[in-house]
């Protein structure tokens, strides 16, 4: 296993991770590596080609299908007294 070292972090960035650190019942070492092993493997490339396939399924479901206005659905519930 490799280890590194941060330099001049901000001591207002220290705190706030030592905070998130007791909050999770972790040391700061664990939360730090809790966050960076996350970060690692969040793959946005890989969720953008998920999102790709699963909308163009979705279209291909949808294909000729009349589809109302996003603003007719929404002035529908309003009028109907819905709120968010």
């Amino acid at each position: 296993m490799a280890t590194i070292n941060v330099r001049r972090l901000d001591d207002d960035v220290v705190e706030r991770l030592k905070a998130r650190a007791a909050a999770n019942k972790r040391s700061l070492e664990g939360e730090v590596r809790h966050i960076l092993e996350t970060v690692a493997r969040d793959d946005v490339q890989a969720r953008w080609a998920e999102f790709r396939v699963v909308s163009a399924e979705l279209r291909r479901q949808t294909a000729g299908r009349p589809q109302t206005p996003a603003e007719v659905l929404i002035r529908e519930d309003r009028d109907f007294g819905h709120r968010f």
